[in-house]
């Protein structure tokens, strides 16, 4: 018998956090913490696979208690479905994100990467843990795992890993290639936050004002402003001679933002 299972899976980009996409980075992003995919699992009448059927289980559960905001339960119950390896991965993802809720950040990371060790060619755990490279200064080392991504047939999100990588590529300094892969992600996600604000930000870098303008209006139209974005926007009409525009940008940068230093990190999304 067949069984359909919903896993989990982050998008770097989920919970609010500065680095890279579906890191807003390249996130895991402000949407949800992870998009529920339907594999399905080949069951036979046995121990084994009774075994694997509580396992999953216990990782439905876990990502139920995830989702309201019971931490200690979807702990608990994501280090019993770790015991299975059909299962190992996501929970290793689960694992991750609440380490991430918790400000644990190098405890994330080492989740991230037994997700890798467990599902080599899954395409989500690798993008989940080349965003969190990419989050922690890592750049150059997170690239080989969104390539690797790309190379999964059966991942479902290729606009989030490219997005990731031409932004991560921007922080590398691996210029030649955060072009082609940024509008690679915008020809799949016309939308994407991270691809956009990425755009914006290697253009306003190359002084190309008038074209870096547009991404930066494009990205504040499609997703919530936030301090780096506004004040990269405000940078490109300083660049553009456009004083008066560039003070609209700040003011409304202190409404929304009265906490937010004059200087911000860039943004980048989110799994």
């Amino acid at each position: 018998m067949r069984r359909p299972e919903a896993v989990l899976l982050p998008l770097l980009l989920g919970l609010a956090l500065a680095g890279c996409s579906r890191l807003d980075f390249v996130k895991p992003s402000a949407k949800s913490d992870f998009r529920p995919e339907r594999p399905t699992y080949q069951t036979r009448g046995t121990a084994e696979s009774r075994r694997a059927d509580a396992a999953r289980d216990q990782l439905a559960l876990a990502m139920r208690a995830f989702q309201l905001g019971d931490e200690k339960t979807a702990e608990r119950d994501a280090r019993a479905a770790l015991r299975n390896a059909e299962t190992a991965a996501d929970a290793n993802t689960l694992l991750a994100l609440l380490s991430e809720r918790q400000g644990r950040h190098a405890q994330a990371g080492g989740f991230y990467r037994a997700a890798v060790e467990r599902a080599p060619g899954r395409g989500a755990t690798l993008n989940n843990y080349g965003a969190w490279l990419c989050r922690s200064g890592r750049a150059a080392e997170s690239l080989p795992h969104f390539d690797a991504a790309l190379q999964d047939p059966a991942y479902g999100d290729r606009a989030g890993a490219l997005a990731n990588a031409g932004a991560c590529a921007l922080d590398a300094g691996d210029l030649a290639r955060v072009e082609p892969d940024l509008r690679a992600a915008l020809e799949l996600e016309p939308e994407s936050a991270v691809a956009l604000d990425a755009m914006a930000r290697y253009l306003a870098g190359r002084e190309r004002w008038f074209d870096a303008r547009a991404f930066s209006q494009r990205r504040l139209a499609v997703a919530p402003a936030t301090a780096a974005a506004l004040q990269l926007a405000a940078r490109i009409e300083q660049g553009l001679g456009d004083g008066a525009a560039a003070e609209r940008l700040l003011q409304r940068l202190e409404i929304e933002f009265p906490d937010a230093p004059r200087l911000q990190p860039r943004e980048t999304s989110p799994p």
